[in-house]
């Protein structure tokens, strides 16, 4: 008797293959690593954990990736989703247009900063996955990245804040690009990012920061984007 496969057979990929169906109320890394590549299309002000819980929060993002790219949007990931996610990945799990590299000026291993190494590389590939899907959203035009991750000593040089995201890798600086630095921070929003920081707000009128924090904080008012948050924070240069 043969046993019927949950999902059909996926091709390989050198970053990472997905060897089942994933549905909400299913768990494990594989769930993880599929939210790390939706994370960028939680709704707006969402924010997807990345927990490897399959909820209606994770349903929802997998749906949105599925229309976005023009899937069927049923909210499960099977084949053609998986499929789309190798297209848009290289192979060390990066979205094909962003790299390590530009999320990183200040030194080559990742160190020094707030967190360890490993996490603020892992904090920054999660970036660039929403940043992956903002670009998509805005037309597919390039998303200029200003720099990322620092170092204490590389934040401190260049008069960073103390408690800077840039520290903990999970920060990046945009420049105007095409779309403008106004039209960077309203789709931001959309896009998973807790912290946008724009013109208007003091330090980020030649750049728009985005980043992840705890609580919900939003300025750019030349650009309409609101104060939103339970906390003043210091300048995040």
């Amino acid at each position: 008797m043969v046993t019927p496969a949950s999902a059909d057979p996926a091709p390989l990929d050198a970053c990472y293959t997905w060897g089942r169906t994933l549905s909400e109320g299913t768990s494990g890394d594989d769930v993880r690593q599929l939210q790390i590549r939706v994370a960028g299309y939680p709704g707006y002000g969402g924010v997807l954990a990345l927990d490897g819980q399959f909820g209606p929060g994770t349903k929802a993002a997998v749906t949105r990736f599925q229309q976005a790219y023009g899937l069927g949007a049923d909210g499960i990931a099977g084949p053609a989703t998986y499929s789309k996610i190798y297209e848009l990945q290289d192979n060390d799990c990066t979205p094909v247009n962003f790299s390590y590299d530009e999320l990183n000026n200040c030194n080559s291993d990742w160190s020094g900063g707030n967190v360890s190494a490993a996490t603020a590389r892992a904090n920054a590939l999660v970036s660039m996955w929403k940043l992956q899907a903002m670009r998509h959203a805005m037309g597919d035009r390039p998303i200029d990245v200003n720099g990322g991750f620092r170092s204490v000593a590389c934040n401190n040089a260049v008069g960073g804040a103390p408690a800077s995201r840039h520290l903990y890798g999970d920060a990046v600086d945009l420049g105007a690009g095409s779309q403008g630095f106004c039209a960077l921070a309203r789709q931001a929003r959309n896009h998973g990012f807790s912290e946008i920081l724009g013109p208007g707000y003091v330090g980020h009128d030649d750049h728009v920061h985005v980043a992840h924090r705890s609580t919900r904080f939003w300025s750019a008012p030349s650009c309409g984007v609101s104060r939103e948050g339970v906390e003043e924070l210091p300048v995040d240069r």
